[in-house]
């Protein structure tokens, strides 16, 4: 018999006592190599990836779908082999350790919620359990979790129809997650406790587009970043919250709180949900500092490595729906903030273009800007004047802004 180590939930937050297993990656008697991904913990804030704390055989004491504090023993690693894993250990298995436990809807990168029901296999022509390390090469850790749950297909291989019910005809019910449960507690508060309006216009995207075509490989060879649209927008809205700094402010109590610092909230859709890391202190950031900033928040998110921090603090949050191709919404505050801007596809559309007195038509790529704020702080002149400014922000943005240090 070799030595036992204890897997237990790790520590996930200042604040936060326990948490959800989501998925255990392997099964009872499996063997794990050290440091591979063990189980996911759900928490009200995030998710986190456990790995494995030594080479072993794997028992499990709790199933997936438990909650249970924070320091709990959930498992335990006989060491085998010296703390070396012997050849031929099977793969990690979506299937969870307990077959009644049933298994967890996963959100795509599109939105849509796609059931991972053990009674329908997600692969047509491989079954999940033979998934190997070779064929997740080259997948980042969102992608490897979805091969292995079978919300997407490895690989090779065909993804079939997700099924509306099982083989007996009856609906499938599946458990939330508990990062799902407080998303849609979230929303429904903020729609409780805000007095909620939206505000439209657009925006010409030419000059962004013509400065961006025209710098993003000298951007690049500069700053070791690529020069997105996110940067535009968040230096639009910092430039737009001089005039209006109401819309960086929030309600407490019977006062109004005014920040000192935009602490920026960058929507990101992950396989578990929607989180929103926040970008510190973004007035002082250049566009090259904005990038690399949304670049490595977003890349944490969807791989589970956020820190509890990273996502509070926010003043204000920027969203885009435009890359999933939505053409207008109406986004939902996050409160306590004020306010939060969507933006949407950008669609060439004819415009009347005025020239020394005299009118054409262009055709011009033009995009829906939707700024949603609460009422109660913000009145609609505010609002209409902070959209305008963050449009002739963005019409008018020169090469030297984009490229200052």
């Amino acid at each position: 018999m070799g030595d036992k180590i204890n897997v237990t939930i790790p520590t996930i937050g200042e604040s936060i006592s326990e948490g959800t297993i989501g998925r255990w990656f392997f099964s009872e008697g499996d063997i794990v190599k050290k440091d591979q991904p063990l189980l996911e913990v759900d928490s009200d804030k995030a998710t986190l990836e456990v790995p494995a704390p030594a080479s072993g055989r794997l028992t499990i004491s709790v199933p997936a779908g438990t909650t249970t504090a924070v320091g709990s023993l959930v498992g335990m690693i006989e060491v085998v082999n010296g703390g070396t894993a012997v050849a031929g250990a099977p793969a990690p298995s979506s299937s969870p350790a307990v077959s009644a436990q049933p298994s967890k809807s996963v959100e795509t990168a599109t939105g849509a919620t796609t059931p991972s029901s053990p009674s329908a296999p997600a692969t047509a022509s491989k079954p999940v359990s033979s998934i190997g390390a070779e064929q997740l090469k080259g997948l980042g850790p969102s992608k490897r979790r979805a091969v292995r749950s079978g919300t997407m297909p490895a690989p090779g291989t065909q993804q079939a129809p997700a099924p509306w019910s099982n083989a007996d005809g009856e609906v499938v019910r599946k458990p939330m997650s508990t990062l799902r449960k407080k998303i849609a507690q979230r929303l429904l508060d903020s729609q409780q406790s805000t007095a909620t309006l939206t505000t439209f216009n657009e925006v010409d995207m030419t000059n962004v587009m013509g400065t961006r075509a025209q710098l993003k490989d000298e951007f690049q060879k500069r700053f070791d970043v690529k020069l997105g649209f996110m940067s535009y927008f968040a230096r639009a809205i910092i430039a737009a919250m001089k005039d209006y700094p109401d819309v960086n402010a929030r309600i407490e109590g019977d006062d109004v709180v005014y920040p000192q610092n935009v602490n920026l909230g960058i929507a990101v859709s992950t396989d578990r949900g929607l989180v929103v890391p926040v970008l510190k202190n973004a007035q002082s950031l250049s566009y090259s500092e904005i990038e690399k900033r949304i670049a490595d928040l977003a890349d944490r998110a969807r791989s589970a490595k956020l820190s509890i921090p990273e996502m509070q603090g926010g003043t204000f949050t920027l969203t885009n729906g435009g890359i999933f191709g939505s053409l207008l919404s109406t986004p939902i505050l996050n409160p306590p903030q004020s306010g939060i801007l969507g933006m949407h596809k950008i669609e060439m559309r004819p415009r009347a273009i005025e020239n020394n007195g005299k009118w054409t038509v262009e055709v011009r790529p033009m995009m829906y800007l939707a700024l949603s704020y609460d009422h109660r702080l913000i009145d609609g002149v505010t609002s209409v004047g902070f959209l305008v400014k963050v449009k002739e922000y963005l019409e008018k943005v020169t090469r030297d802004e984009v490229l200052a240090g």
